[in-house]
């Protein structure tokens, strides 16, 4: 199936003009146009930029993903290349995610300790019944 760039950034939930800069920066080197100069994605288009997303999502550089696009046109024997660059964003990414758990369990401990605060003044500040 085939989509114009505004069909395409609505299935990737995107701004136009983010796949017009993706482009521009050599990251959909695969993609076609028409007679009138539109760009035309198809199905493996959209799986790319889903996977483009999902990895902007984790803080992976444009440098990266241009890598990975160079690599990519120079045919499956890059793949160990590729996967080594995966590999390494996918060490950063799990470093930063036992920072996030180590904050994470830090501002429970916050909340609980507010929530005593909070539940102490409450009870010493209630009107007395008679």
């Amino acid at each position: 199936m085939a989509f114009y760039i505004k069909e395409a950034a609505e299935k990737v939930n995107l701004p136009t003009h983010t796949l017009r800069y993706y482009e521009q920066e050599g990251l959909l080197p695969f993609i076609k146009r028409d007679e009138h100069g539109n760009r035309i994605f198809d199905d493996n288009d959209l799986l790319w930029l889903d996977l483009i997303v999902c990895l902007r999502k984790t803080d992976i550089p444009l440098s990266e993903l241009r890598s990975i696009v160079e690599l990519t046109k120079a045919g499956d024997s890059t793949a160990a290349e590729r996967k080594q660059i995966l590999e390494k964003h996918k060490e950063k990414m799990m470093e930063k995610q036992r920072d996030l758990d180590s904050a994470f369990i830090k501002i429970k401990a916050k909340l609980a300790f507010y929530d005593e605060i909070e539940k102490k003044f409450n009870e010493e500040n209630m009107p007395f019944e008679a």
